[in-house]
């Protein structure tokens, strides 16, 4: 399953989007944690109208565990209850027909009740309410842990401790890194049409990262897809200022709604969420 996305077309998603961003946000101690995967075992769990972005035959996998801080509409202070908190996320990468490479996310979990009624109303995303811990050494060792609150959700949990091992730099177009972690675009489904929105931040200051301990169940929400015992490659970004831009229905082709497949299998039951 080779990708039909170019370089250049990945490169042009770095652009800023025209018009105004509803959010600006500074996203800190971003984790990329990735396995390479069957793309044939995820290619069912997408959405009518979204293909598996795939690296050289290869599709991946990720957690990415990280921090928001200072959440706010431009023009206006940070919101308040929602400004700061901690999120992960898992995700693969997909694109529409070789155009707009973007992310799919499976689930992302936070610790601020409002950010996750918000994100479920405005953008669609299966966001889900969890305790989350962040810890940093002087030696600038990393440690995240979660769990989702809820009855019968505390068995969804995520625990990783790691440490970057070189100086950050920009990941180079035509890279894995690049493939994995310039994702300027996500995509949701509403049950009834697919959605999209645009974010804009400089490149991620990146750098490979060491893994000192793991263990999660997030993986394991969406079926057999991870081996037991294989072990993620790890990348760390220090911080990005980002701008996040109003989600809209993407328009479907006539050829797309001729081959619609079913709708993606949920992972859980959502119930509505309430700040």
């Amino acid at each position: 399953m080779d990708s039909p996305v170019t370089d250049l077309e990945r490169a042009r998603l770095r652009q800023r989007p025209r018009g105004l961003p509803v959010l600006r946000q500074r996203w800190r101690h971003l984790g990329f944690l990735h396995w390479a995967v069957d793309p044939m075992a995820l290619a069912p769990l997408l959405p009518p109208g979204l293909e598996l972005d795939t690296c050289n035959g290869k599709a991946y996998l990720g957690i990415v565990p990280f921090t928001v801080r200072g959440s706010r509409p431009p023009f206006l202070p940070p919101l308040p209850l929602a400004s700061s908190f901690h999120e992960v996320n898992l995700r693969t990468y997909v694109h529409r027909r070789g155009r707009d490479p973007g992310v799919w996310f499976f689930s992302l979990d936070a610790a601020s009740r409002l950010a996750v009624w918000g994100a479920r109303t405005a953008y669609k995303l299966p966001y889900f309410h969890a305790s989350i811990a962040l810890q940093l050494s002087e030696e600038h060792v990393i440690s995240f842990s979660s769990r989702r609150t809820g009855p019968g959700r505390d068995q969804t949990h995520f625990a990783c401790t790691y440490e970057p091992i070189s100086p950050p730099a920009e990941a180079r177009v035509g890279t894995l890194e690049f493939f994995l972690v310039e994702r300027y675009l996500l995509y949701s489904w509403d049950e009834r049409r697919l959605r999209s929105a645009r974010v804009s931040h400089r490149p991620y200051p990146l750098c490979p990262a060491r893994i000192l301990d793991l263990g999660e169940t997030l993986t394991a929400s969406i079926g057999d897809i991870v081996e037991p015992r294989a072990a993620p490659m790890a990348h760390y970004a220090e911080e990005v200022d980002v701008r996040i831009y109003p989600p809209s229905a993407v328009r479907e082709q006539a050829r797309d709604l001729l081959t619609r497949p079913a709708a993606p299998a949920r992972i859980q039951e959502m119930p509505s969420a309430a700040p």
